[in-house]
């Protein structure tokens, strides 16, 4: 740890990127080889509705934010604890091994799915990515996604 803080020279001339006194950039890791994404479409109709998860509800996710609670859950457990939404989403889970640290999987597959006119919400799990689409593209999507 610094305990004596100096004071940065300015610059006498034009700056040349990697010039001297200009240290090298960071190296960039290359983006990993993604193959075998194995996109699986679920076949429950998933929704996203706001509030705590009523009593005998179990969402597949919560989020907390600032402005409130979202729940994603099945639209069976949505309607039946009668919680109001209007976005019915498939979901679509790659089975594809990766980290929260790697590079590169979301653009493949955010790129992929946008040029085809595909919206595409993500929650990544421990284990995988999870993707929502509207459920009338479900099997557009995930068609797609097997040819990654």
């Amino acid at each position: 740890m610094f305990t004596d803080k100096q004071p940065v020279p300015e610059p006498s001339g034009p700056l040349v990127p990697n010039g001297p006194g200009v240290p090298a950039p960071a190296p960039v890791p290359a983006a990993a080889p993604w193959r075998g994404i194995r996109p699986e479409l679920s076949a429950e109709p998933y929704v996203f509705a706001g509030g705590e998860p009523p009593p005998g509800v179990s969402p597949f996710a919560v989020i907390r934010e600032d402005e409130g609670v979202t729940l994603i859950l099945t639209r069976a457990d949505a309607d039946r604890a009668r919680l109001a939404y209007d976005y019915v989403a498939a979901r679509i889970t790659l089975r594809v091994g990766s980290a929260l640290t790697d590079i590169g999987l979301t653009a493949l597959f955010s790129r992929t799915l946008a040029d085809a006119g595909i919206s595409c919400n993500v929650i990544a799990g421990l284990a995988h990515d999870h993707l929502f689409v509207g459920w009338e593209q479900g099997e557009q999507a995930r068609a797609l996604l097997s040819e990654l």
